[in-house]
């Protein structure tokens, strides 16, 4: 039975983990987590990137059989997709589903004008990632991301357990104080597979119509939607 977890104690829940540890609290969060959540009440929506291979090696320490959801937009890289079965290979106990969503992109650009993602990628967004994610977390209590403090201004106040108020639900961020450079350390250190764009100068990968390289100075998200305004596909907005 899922032990309760309410709105008004999340951010007393997220203070007591240790940060002292060498996963600087992540593998702690984990174990909580999978501890207070019971099979199908707990999902984590990876993206493949950097981030997610280390919290996917964390995760499968915990549980070998954990849920984790991959919002496949039919956008995506062909590296993104082939760090998936690399992945999938790796650890086969994981049970991974890849979630399309319900208009193919031949429907959304019927309904909606072709390259949609070039005239409102917000709305494009919407279809291929925020619906799906919904869908995947309505039976679930919980989910785990990949977010860090670091990342961008945007993402500097995020605890280890916090209140959804977007996806009605708590949302688990086990990484918030790895920096970019232990990432890599610990993807190195354990010979993980990961997105080969990476070595690229793309630090963040998302749909290939809106991700591109960066230089060596600005924050990890800056090569998404560039020159747009845009920073987040939605999921983490309120």
């Amino acid at each position: 039975m899922t032990k309760a977890v309410t709105y008004n104690n999340w951010s007393e829940i997220s203070e007591t983990f240790s940060i002292q540890d060498e996963t600087k609290g992540a593998k702690s969060v984990l174990e909580w987590a999978y501890s207070n959540y019971t099979e199908g009440k707990i999902i984590y929506a990876s993206s493949f990137g950097a981030e997610a291979i280390v919290l996917i090696d964390l995760i499968y320490q915990v549980k070998k059989d954990a849920q984790i959801v991959f919002l496949d937009t039919g956008l995506h890289f062909p590296e993104t997709y082939d760090v998936i079965d690399k992945i999938e290979a790796r650890f086969p106990e994981l049970q991974i589903e890849r979630k399309t969503p319900d208009l193919s992109l031949d429907q959304q650009a019927a309904e909606y004008g072709s390259a949609l993602w070039k005239r409102d990628p917000n709305q494009c967004c919407q279809i291929r990632k925020v619906i799906p994610l919904r869908e995947a977390l309505t039976p679930r209590d919980a989910w785990i991301s990949g977010l860090r403090r670091e990342q961008s201004p945007t993402r500097k106040d995020t605890q280890f357990v916090n209140k959804d108020d977007k996806f009605h639900n708590i949302k688990i961020c086990p990484l918030i104080h790895w920096t970019w450079d232990e990432v890599w350390s610990y993807i190195r250190e354990r010979d993980l597979p990961y997105n080969e764009l990476h070595d690229h100068n793309y630090p963040s990968i998302g749909c290939f119509p809106c991700t591109q390289a960066v230089g060596t100075d600005g924050d990890s998200r800056e090569g998404r939607w560039s020159g747009s305004g845009k920073t987040e596909c939605g999921l983490h907005s309120k």
